[in-house]
């Protein structure tokens, strides 16, 4: 079951890293030109039309994270402790401040795209969208890092 739901939790992952990645592209790199290449198409889709799934693949992380957490306190966590991999652990306990964080602003990021019709509020939403997509990205890296080291099931 564990592994089933650790499955789950980095494919909800890995579509929210997608997500806010194409979102911060389109943000601070909107597509200039209609030519059809591969980097302006991926530029292209409106910034906002990406709010809503973000949100809830946020918060469907951090739950799907948030119930598998028990089994990485009890049996991953300790292995990463016996065998002093030091740098993995503290950089996991990091990343649950920094998801944590991304949790406290993401009713303000919600807020902002809203009315992503104001201009008043673009670079608002440009740092909201910053900070979740670093906060996503940290996640999602140091994440794999602690399951590849500590390994799937094992």
């Amino acid at each position: 079951m564990w592994i089933t739901l650790l499955i789950a939790h980095g494919l909800a992952a890995f579509m929210l890293l997608g997500a806010v990645t194409h979102q911060a592209l389109g943000v601070w790199l909107p597509a200039r030109s209609k030519s059809p290449t591969f980097v302006n198409r991926l530029r292209s889709v409106p910034p906002a039309s990406y709010v809503n799934a973000i949100v809830v693949l946020f918060l469907t992380t951090m739950i799907l994270g948030g119930i598998i957490y028990t089994n990485y306190r009890i049996g991953a966590r300790l292995t990463l402790e016996r065998a002093r991999f030091w740098k993995t652990f503290g950089a996991f306990e990091l990343k649950e401040h920094i998801v944590t964080i991304g949790f406290g602003i993401l009713p303000a990021y919600w807020y902002f795209w809203r009315a992503a019709s104001r201009e008043e509020s673009a670079v608002t939403r440009a740092m909201l969208t910053t900070v979740l997509a670093f906060v996503v990205w940290w996640g999602f890296l140091v994440g794999h890092l602690a399951n590849n080291v500590r390994g799937l099931g094992t």
